[in-house]
């Protein structure tokens, strides 16, 4: 039986939990001037993934990623 391969591109946008995945915040690239503070602290930190999403990413993410 051949090695499970890890999706690169998957590994490089999520991180197994204990639970489930995280992932960066979207809208985070660039144009900051014009956002509240408020709006650029909750972009902070990592966001769960939706629980719809998880059985792929446990075919893509084999292994512990990250």
């Amino acid at each position: 039986m051949p090695k499970m391969k890890t999706n690169s591109g998957a590994a490089k946008r999520f991180r197994r939990t204990k639970n489930g995945f995280k992932h960066r915040a979207t809208n985070r690239g660039h144009n900051f001037t014009g956002r509240s503070m408020k709006r650029k602290r909750q972009l902070r930190g990592l966001e769960e993934v939706a629980a719809a999403d998880v059985g792929r990413l446990d075919k893509m993410l084999p292994k512990k990623a990250r």
